[in-house]
């Protein structure tokens, strides 16, 4: 009973975001688990295109990681590359940027938090299209829960990575200045009307990534 609830909440937001993402110039799409998002992303990504991602779970949990990685595409593998920042600063001129955000509010605003920012500034500008794989567990009511949001995954975050940081230790933001804090640039793309269909959205009914 509670997944079937869950399928119907998350199905209902998704349907209900998706016209208002489209009016502002985004092009979205509704998936409903990995194997459909792997299929969207099969079609939207010519072979040999030059691909590249930016750290995210969501990438590893749909597969769309192993899938850049098998040979169809050039990737530009920040993940294993020993110099990180220049395949960061190759990756603007890649065919394709692939990645997650953090929130979207039912007005259709993105919302990022980045550690470095190399993921804010290659979604704003660079890269010719970005695909956003987002589930629908990020979509949130306006700004303030956005924010909200973000405090209470960024202990997971900072967990995950390792990080000496309050967070990692207690569990809860400590809105601190630890050098390794993870929350320092805050982002939010409110239309791409200027540049349509250059942003393209998955939204996925199942849960991915944190």
């Amino acid at each position: 009973m509670r997944t079937e609830l869950y399928r119907f909440k998350y199905e209902s937001l998704c349907k209900a975001v998706k016209p208002i993402l489209e009016r502002k110039g985004f092009e979205v799409y509704i998936a409903e688990d990995e194997k459909q998002v792997l299929e969207l992303v099969e079609k939207m990504i010519p072979a040999n295109s030059v691909v590249s991602s930016g750290g995210s779970v969501t990438l590893v949990e749909t597969g769309v990681l192993d899938l850049l990685r098998s040979g169809r595409y050039v990737f530009l593998d920040r993940y294993k590359a020993s110099d990180r920042r220049a395949v960061e600063l190759e990756a603007f001129k890649a065919d394709f940027y692939l990645c997650s955000a953090n929130a979207i509010t039912m007005d259709g605003e993105l919302v990022f938090m980045d550690g470095w920012g190399n993921r804010v500034a290659a979604v704003t500008y660079g890269p010719k299209n970005v695909i956003l794989i987002v589930s629908a567990n990020k979509i949130v009511e306006d700004l303030d829960a956005a924010r909200e949001r973000i405090r209470y995954i960024s202990p997971m975050n900072a967990k995950r990575l390792s990080l000496s940081t309050p967070c990692a230790v207690t569990g809860v933001c400590q809105d601190c200045d630890s050098p390794q804090r993870i929350c320092r640039h805050y982002h939010i793309i409110n239309d791409s009307r200027n540049q349509p269909g250059r942003i393209k959205i998955i939204l996925t009914i199942k849960e991915f990534g944190l």
